[in-house]
């Protein structure tokens, strides 16, 4: 690189690291954040379980609700109720499934249950409600319930909210909204969900 493109370049960077230092000045407030990843894309409980591992890595207190998921193994799981993540798992498998709105209404609202006493908690950091948006688009819990608990919930917690879908009330009332893009998927060239990839 020629003296006179390295100053352009160093020039242009300094600018860009002005504008960052800037921002991060800028940003005083510190509370716990709402997130929401959604879109028709994989990779929306993936990211969300990313969260979950980074927090307990900085030793904070985790929780974790899994709804429409099944009995079988979870890697995600496994892992880390080893470092003291509370889980509580649907455990009816798929809706498209079970196709039985009775029993999976009922057992959203047991996971739901449990979810508004984390909610509530102070103690923990940070709440993955994973799947939650087909909760609310499906009726099994009413979304009007999950913005009061949203918003009452202490000032320090955080919450990532996953699911396709999401509401616009949850887009709206989240400080972060992730929007996963489907531009092409394994499953749909015929091969198998993979251990360790997909669950």
């Amino acid at each position: 690189m020629t003296d006179t493109k390295n100053q352009r370049y160093i020039e242009r960077q300094q600018k860009v690291k002005q504008r960052v230092d800037d921002k991060i000045a800028a940003a005083q407030e510190e509370r716990g954040l709402l997130l929401v990843i959604t879109g028709n894309g994989k990779g929306k409980s993936t990211a969300g379980f990313g969260i979950i591992t980074r927090a307990t890595g900085h030793d904070q207190k985790c929780a974790v609700a899994q709804f429409i998921k099944g009995t079988w193994d979870n890697g995600e799981k496994n892992l880390l109720e080893k470092s003291g993540v509370e889980f509580h798992v649907m455990a009816t498998g798929f809706t498209w499934e079970t196709q039985n709105k009775e029993t999976d209404t009922a057992a959203a609202q047991s996971v739901w249950q449990e979810c508004k006493r984390m909610l509530c908690d102070e103690s923990i950091d940070v709440i993955l409600l994973d799947e939650l948006t087909y909760m609310t688009n499906y009726g099994y819990i009413e979304l009007d319930e999950v913005i009061t608990a949203l918003n009452n919930r202490p000032k320090e917690q955080s919450v990532v909210i996953t699911g396709r879908a999401a509401h616009r009330s949850l887009v709206e009332l989240a400080d972060t909204v992730s929007e996963v893009k489907n531009m092409k998927h394994a499953f749909e060239s015929g091969i198998k969900a993979r251990k360790g990839i997909d669950w």
